[in-house]
């Protein structure tokens, strides 16, 4: 049945990230990361295309909301969450500079990109990711197995075990919980 199938292969897809000690870690410095990022006052910023822009934009209201109680909000926001600036540039100057432009406009020394995309190989993003290092803004990708062409561009490369676009984004909504846990929890911990 195709239904077991699914949840078969998500599973399989999440243990091997389970057991890829060296995966888990990258995880838990891009955590560390973007709690220091907040930390010295400065933001995340996220971008991704279609699913990885509502991975993008779920994300980003994680920390600037809430995530498991309340507490302060974090500067977080999705680039392209105001459709007349995304269109306007689209239709400007090209799709694939929305987010480097807007990057340029509100991008400080210090803030994180996380970009978002499961082939690792989106023009957009892959210009975001060259504009963010020009910047000096910390850069974190969120891919497929292979990392595509955004694995050169990344300091924190967090790439799935996986090449079908489904398991991928399924495991990134976790690993991006996971962050979103471990940064609230370590800039605002519960007491006991």
């Amino acid at each position: 049945m195709r239904i077991i199938e699914s949840i078969n292969e998500s599973i399989q897809t999440k243990q091997r990230i389970l057991d890829d000690a060296h995966l888990v870690e990258v995880i838990r410095e891009v955590a560390d990361t973007c709690a220091e990022t907040f930390c010295d006052g400065n933001k995340v910023l996220f971008c991704g295309n279609g699913g990885s822009a509502a991975d993008a934009q779920h994300l980003a209201a994680e920390f600037s909301g809430r995530f498991n109680y309340d507490r302060a909000p974090l500067p977080s926001e999705a680039l392209h969450v105001n459709t007349s600036y995304l269109t306007a540039v689209a239709n400007d100057y090209s799709f694939d500079e929305v987010y480097s432009r807007i990057l340029t406009g509100i991008g400080n020394e210090g803030d994180v990109l996380i970009a978002i995309s499961t082939s690792g190989n989106s023009a957009n993003i892959i210009r975001a990711l060259e504009t963010a290092r020009e910047l000096g803004i910390i850069t974190v990708g969120l891919t497929g197995a292979t990392g595509g062409k955004m694995k050169e561009l990344c300091d924190f490369l967090i790439n799935v075990p996986s090449t079908e676009t489904p398991r991928i984004q399924e495991s990134h909504i976790m690993i991006g919980h996971i962050i979103c846990e471990y940064v609230e929890s370590s800039l605002f911990p519960k007491e006991s």
